[in-house]
């Protein structure tokens, strides 16, 4: 459990600076976001997890 909540804390920390360091840039990609195809918004989200997984991996193993 322990585990779950330094990677949520370290998930709001990376979040917050997004939108304290560059919130037009997120505004931009937040127009921007729904003309990207769904197919493409579905791969990038099965990428990211499937990298996030393979680092948790290799870190812990």
């Amino acid at each position: 459990m322990s585990d779950f909540l330094t990677g949520f804390a370290f998930f709001l920390i990376i979040e917050g600076l997004v939108y304290a360091l560059a919130p037009l840039v997120l505004v931009e990609l937040a127009k921007r976001l729904p003309y990207v195809p769904e197919h493409q918004l579905r791969m990038a989200g099965l990428t990211s997890v499937a990298v996030g997984v393979g680092l948790v991996w290799l870190l812990r193993g």
